[in-house]
């Protein structure tokens, strides 16, 4: 493990606090991005989330809490004032709900009623959200998330601040677009979604921008899938974390289908009858999505969990 320099753990820090104009659930909002228990980048230690991620200035440790006045953010690093700036729309202050009504469904409604305030987080790094995706692609999400721990503990910039436990920012465009073959292999990533992960890397700064400029989940959707490699559902998980976006529906998941059409009918679904079901939110699906999962509503499982494959010694 990488030891804590002093310099690195002793960065000075910056405060604010952020008082949201409704209710916020912080870790509905902000927690539902990290990327599993280990993930490098983000780390939930009690009530506090601890994030770590490349700004224009450079890395920056950013550590959020609920407090009486409000969200008490501390950020370390020369990217500090730029990750204090980032906090209300980490917490949902671009996300309208303007037209968004569960009414016909109770079961929903009683669910939005328990949870207020589960809003959709934009961290505006598109990159990032899309190499994570690329990496999910067509794996169990235990695979995916320790070849992201593995990749960018490994190639990724060391977090300043008072951690609690070694962070590290991703990596930038040309760190990626330089892993080697054999890193990618012993992170168990297969070659499809790595040479996706380095073909994006190299159009990585003009893909960001047209997609942040992009005015609807459509455009976006444009911006992304012209990559090669990169579907509808890397699309739309890119989507979703990135840029807040309360549409996106990921469409090809192994199971979001089935559970949308059990929580909302008792039975299973495909993708066509998921997009019906989902249909009257159009607008706001991933927020019907998001309730689901706040209602704890799961089908049950019917058979044996996926094997993982590991690929590292053939």
């Amino acid at each position: 493990m990488t030891l804590m320099t002093d310099a690195v753990a002793h960065a000075p820090v910056r405060e604010s606090v952020y008082r949201p104009r409704a209710a916020l659930d912080l870790m509905r909002t902000v927690g539902m991005l990290r990327r599993g228990a280990g993930d490098p980048t983000m780390v939930v230690d009690g009530q506090r989330i601890w994030m770590a991620f490349r700004t224009d200035a450079a890395v920056a440790t950013l550590c959020l809490r609920r407090g009486s006045e409000g969200i008490h953010a501390a950020a370390w690093g020369p990217g500090a004032e730029e990750a204090l700036d980032a906090v209300p729309r980490l917490c949902g202050a671009d996300d309208d709900d303007t037209g968004f009504d569960v009414s016909m469904h109770p079961k929903l409604g009683e669910v939005a009623r328990r949870h207020p305030g589960i809003r959709m987080a934009r961290t505006g790094r598109v990159f990032d959200a899309l190499a994570c995706a690329i990496i999910e692609q067509k794996v169990t999400g235990m695979q995916a998330f320790g070849a992201w721990r593995q990749l960018v503990s490994r190639f990724g910039q060391r977090a300043p601040g008072p951690t609690p436990r070694p962070m590290f920012a991703s990596p930038s465009h040309e760190v990626w677009r330089g892993i080697p073959s054999w890193e990618w292999h012993r992170a168990a990533v297969e070659p499809p979604q790595s040479r996706t992960i380095v073909a994006a890397a190299r159009r990585g700064a003009s893909v960001e921008r047209a997609a942040l400029a992009a005015e609807d989940g459509a455009a976006r959707d444009r911006v992304l899938t012209s990559l090669p490699g990169v579907g509808v559902w890397t699309s739309a998980e890119t989507r979703i974390r990135a840029l807040g976006d309360p549409d996106a529906v990921s469409v090809g998941d192994y199971h979001l289908a089935h559970e949308v059409g059990f929580a909302l009918t008792g039975h299973r679904t495909d993708d066509d009858g998921m997009l019906e079901l989902l249909a009257p939110w159009s607008g706001h699906r991933q927020r019907i999505i998001r309730l689901i999962w706040a209602s704890g509503s799961r089908e049950p499982r019917r058979g044996a969990r996926l094997a993982p494959e590991d690929h590292r010694d053939r």
